[in-house]
């Protein structure tokens, strides 16, 4: 199958609304609705670094590569509008596996109404290489950053944390794939983008700053410390934790809270709001904004540290 050959492939796999142009022209066309805002982000997922292709599936690989980028426009109280999907194949890597990887990638999709209006293929030497492109929309003004937390403010999760880094460590260990290390690794494979979630906290007004938890609670609460100019205090005993992560940290003697709070890939949100906010998401209140300047973690010694690439 040659490239053209399979960017056709790809496109009829997809559905473009009405108004928008897709995959044909040297660029997608989206019109701009009056008072609203554009949001753009960009994820690179790498062979050995993100993911071990003899391990996950196409269509879970697929998923996953919308996911993590889908849920980039959650963390700003976004829509999701559109993707763009570019991706370097080895010679290793055939047709049929291609069209798994669109069928998962274009599950995701489906279900969040997100059209793939374009992007790129090429040959890699060696490695597999995917980069997404994710456009989204909110209200002028209305996207919820990272610089808005202010002390005294509650630093809240959606969901449990540390499932899907038990997923990876069961993967790199060798685990035999019982029942509950299957769940492990599909939470690690299969993320959801908490998008509604997102948006509901948005239209509170009372969210004031917000990160998807890519990287680990660890390190993605320095980002929203740094851009906002505060400090936090975390208390480790409040940090929800499914049942099935304590089990498996029982059985083969891991760290839940390492697990929740330094490898990341739940993408839960993690956001501040003011104490005593009735929100309409659940949650869990895991600490609040200081004055400090420094991150304190309350209920244990460690200094935990998160997810960095360099």
């Amino acid at each position: 199958m040659g490239e053209f050959e399979l960017i056709d492939k790809i496109k009829s796999s997809f559905s473009v609304p009405d108004g928008l142009t897709g995959i044909g022209d040297d660029c997608a066309v989206i019109p701009q609705k009056e008072g609203m805002d554009t949001l753009v982000s960009t994820d690179m997922l790498v062979e050995d670094v993100h993911f071990l292709v003899n391990d996950i599936s196409p269509a879970d690989l697929g998923w996953k590569s919308a996911a993590v980028n889908i849920s980039d426009i959650a963390a700003m109280g976004g829509q999701p509008v559109s993707t763009f999907l570019s991706i370097a194949l080895p010679r290793s890597i055939g047709q049929e596996w291609v069209m798994r990887f669109i069928e998962g990638y274009r599950s995701i999709s489906e279900m969040f109404g997100v059209p793939l209006l374009g992007g790129d293929t090429c040959s890699s030497p060696e490695k597999l290489c995917i980069s997404v492109t994710v456009l989204g929309e909110c209200a002028h003004g209305g996207a919820i950053l990272r610089s808005g937390a202010k002390p005294g403010d509650m630093l809240c999760v959606t969901g449990t944390l540390g499932d899907s880094a038990a997923g990876l460590k069961a993967i790199l260990e060798g685990r035999r794939r019982d029942e509950l290390v299957e769940r492990l690794i599909f939470a690690h494979y299969h993320p959801v983008p908490e998008v509604e979630a997102g948006l509901s906290l948005a239209s509170t007004g009372l969210v004031s700053s917000m990160i998807d938890i890519s990287d680990g609670v660890a390190s993605d609460i320095r980002h929203i410390m740094e851009e906002s100019g505060v400090g936090a205090k975390i208390h480790t005993d409040r940090i929800p934790l499914s049942d099935e992560l304590q089990k498996a940290c029982s059985l083969f003697g891991w760290d839940p809270l390492s697990l929740a709070l330094e490898v990341g890939e739940d993408y839960h949100l993690l956001f501040t709001c003011p104490s005593g906010s009735e929100l309409p998401v659940k949650h869990t209140v895991i600490g609040e904004i200081t004055d400090t300047g420094r991150l304190e973690w309350s209920g244990s010694g460690r200094n935990y540290q998160g997810f960095r690439h360099f």
